[in-house]
C-alpha cells in the first residue's frame, strides 16, 4: 500500500488530492488547522487508511506534529505541501502580506527541510524506494503580479527553493525526487467568489494531474496545456514591459 502525507488538506487542492489517493487505495495522513474537517474526512473512510493530525505550519510545534505522523506512516512515498494562503491585496494590507510569507515560505521550509532530514536517517529509503516531495506553487510565481504581490513572490520563492533542493539532493545522493506543481486558477476557497477567473479548473480535476505527477516523479507540473502556453508567453515578455502592463486585474 502506498502512503502519503499531505500538509494542508482541510480544503481545496489538498483535500481533493487526499480524497483521490484514498479512493485509489493509498494510506494517507492529512494535516491542517481545522481539526473538525480532518475528522469529517476520516469518518468518511476506513480509519486505518486515514491518519489525521492538527497542524499550523507557521508554528514551531508543526515539527512535533510531523514527527508524530511519521511514527504512524513510516517512510511515506510522497510528502505533499499543499498548505498556502494568498489574496489579491492591492491595498498592501501589511498583516495579510506577512501572513502569506509566513505560511507559504517559512512553513514550507520548516516542513520540507525536516522531512528531508528524516529521509537521510531512514534506512527504508533506497535507490529503489525514493521519497517524492512535492509543493503546490503556482503559475503566478512566473511573474510578479501587482494585485497579489506577496502571493506571487512567495510562489516564486518556493519554486526557486525547490530548484536548490533538487540540486542539493543530487549532490548528496539522497533517495529523493522533487516536484514543483504549478496550477493556474483552481476553484478553491482562496479565490474571490465575486470575480471571474479565466481557465478555471475544478479541484478534483487538478487532483488527477497531481496524482499523475506523483506516479511519474515529475519535476515540474503545469496544468493544463493552456497554462503551459501562457507561461511560455509570459517568459517572452521583457521585465520593463511587464511592469507597464496595468490592465491585469485577476
Amino acid at each position: 500500500m502506498k502512503q502519503a502525507i499531505i500538509i494542508g488538506a482541510t480544503s481545496g487542492i489538498g483535500l481533493a488530492v487526499a480524497t483521490l489517493l484514498i479512493e485509489k487505495g493509498w494510506r494517507v495522513a492529512v494535516t491542517g488547522r481545522r481539526l473538525e474537517r480532518l475528522e469529517a474526512l476520516q469518518h468518511s473512510y476506513d480509519k486505518e487508511r486515514v491518519v489525521i493530525r492538527a497542524m499550523d505550519v507557521t508554528e514551531e510545534s508543526a515539527i512535533e506534529s510531523l514527527d508524530a505522523l511519521l511514527e504512524e506512516v513510516a517512510a511515506p512515498d510522497v510528502l505533499l505541501y499543499a498548505a498556502g494562503i494568498g489574496k489579491q491585496n492591492p491595498e498592501l494590507n501589511e498583516d495579510m502580506e506577512l501572513r502569506t510569507v509566513k505560511t507559504n515560505c517559512e512553513g514550507m521550509v520548516r516542513i520540507v527541510d525536516h522531512f528531508i532530514n528524516y529521509v537521510k536517517r531512514s534506512p527504508q529509503y533506497t535507490a529503489k524506494h525514493k521519497a517524492h516531495i512535492a509543493v503546490i506553487t503556482s503559475v503566478a510565481g512566473t511573474m510578479g503580479m501587482g494585485q497579489a504581490a506577496a502571493y506571487s513572490a512567495t510562489k516564486s520563492m518556493q519554486s526557486a527553493y525547490l530548484v536548490a533542493l533538487a540540486q542539493l539532493t543530487r549532490m548528496k545522493h539522497l533517495p529523493i525526487t522533487i516536484g514543483d506543481i504549478r496550477p493556474g486558477f483552481v476553484a478553491t476557497e482562496i479565490l474571490n467568489p465575486d470575480k471571474h477567473y479565466p481557465m478555471l479548473m475544478s479541484a478534483d480535476r487538478a487532483a488527477h494531474y497531481i496524482l499523475r505527477s506523483f506516479e511519474r516523479h515529475q519535476r515540474i507540473t503545469i496544468f493544463d496545456w493552456r497554462y503551459r502556453l501562457l507561461v511560455g508567453f509570459w517568459r517572452l515578455i521583457p521585465r520593463w514591459l511587464w511592469e507597464r502592463i496595468t490592465i491585469v486585474k485577476n
